[in-house]
């Protein structure tokens, strides 16, 4: 009762505050995500994410020297690819000499302490723009769409990812993607799902980086509603009875309530992905004098460790040591 109880106390001087506060999550708790593509010598600035670029492989080993440095503790790559590479079924994604194959072989060589995470997905891979095949309806067939995400994570195995990340949202992808990879002798490559991925507004920079907008219609058909709760909770209840070895919430911020509801019913590692929009109305306000830049990173960062995030994917990640300092 006041004036006895004076919760000021615990915030008199930076010491104390310190003291009762949570820590801040260490860089080896962070994902950076890239962008890779075909070339060599080539960085191309991604204007809608000040901070972030597409490169050639040669390029990102150089870019990954000062990231391994603080620490960080993985990357997830994305190829983007020409759009001669592209076609109906998305097969260049399983190609051994594919952009992304190289890239992770790459980093394997130079940075072997450093986890590869690679995202399973057909979006830029095909033609249309979508996460599948497409049926003579156009609508994303499921099932016929199993077996190339499969080939694909096979393909990121082989070439040396310690971890597969399935982002296409199609149902019994875990499930298809462990089988296959247990076939093929990867028993150990862990499965990282996207397991509740909504329909957001919030990837609009991500599929301008990544060239991988849908030609026609919206996703809303295969990636969770951000109006039921249930079913996005149930995403990754299922993905976890396949197989799962991770959990993820994407996007992060307007789901912190998910995070923490995934976070009380399940054992495994959860992650979050911190997505593009995210990250790029932060720099945006900031650019307008409506914020200071490190301090709202630090801030919406602390929000999403806070809710429940074991791991955190991030364009930030990159800028650790800048924003925490």
């Amino acid at each position: 009762m006041f004036p006895s109880t004076r919760l000021r106390r615990y915030r008199k001087n930076e010491g104390l505050r310190k003291m009762f506060s949570l820590p801040f999550p260490g860089p080896e708790k962070f994902i950076w995500p890239v962008f890779v593509i075909e070339g060599k010598g080539r960085e191309i600035p991604i204007a809608a994410m000040p901070g972030q670029s597409r490169m050639t492989v040669d390029v990102l080993i150089k870019r990954l020297e000062p990231v391994v440095k603080s620490g960080i503790g993985g990357v997830m790559i994305f190829g983007v690819v020409e759009d001669s590479k592209k076609s109906l079924d998305g097969s260049y994604s399983f190609k051994k000499d594919g952009v992304v194959q190289k890239a992770i072989r790459e980093i394997r060589r130079h940075y072997p302490q450093l986890i590869v995470f690679t995202d399973v997905c057909l979006c830029a891979y095909t033609k249309h723009g979508h996460c599948g095949i497409l049926d003579k309806d156009g609508d994303v067939e499921n099932d016929s769409t199993l077996s190339v995400l499969s080939n694909m994570a096979v393909s990121h195995a082989e070439a040396g990812a310690h971890s597969v990340a399935p982002s296409a949202m199609m149902d019994g992808q875990i499930l298809a993607i462990r089988s296959a990879l247990a076939r093929s002798g990867f028993k150990d490559t862990l499965l990282m799902s996207y397991s509740t991925k909504f329909a957001s507004s919030f990837y609009g920079p991500f599929r301008d980086a990544a060239a991988s907008k849908p030609g026609k219609g919206d996703r809303k058909g295969y990636q969770a509603s951000f109006e039921n709760l249930n079913i996005a909770l149930k995403e990754s209840h299922e993905d976890e009875k396949e197989g799962a070895d991770i959990l993820m919430v994407k996007p992060a911020l307007c789901y912190l309530d998910i995070i923490s509801k995934v976070k009380e019913k399940t054992l495994l590692p959860v992650a979050a992905y911190n997505v593009s929009g995210e990250y790029s109305m932060i720099i945006a306000s900031a650019e307008r004098g409506w914020g200071d830049l490190n301090g709202m990173a630090r801030e919406s960062l602390m929000g999403i460790s806070r809710a429940g995030a074991d791991i955190i994917l991030s364009y930030w990640a990159n800028r650790y040591e800048e924003i925490v300092d």
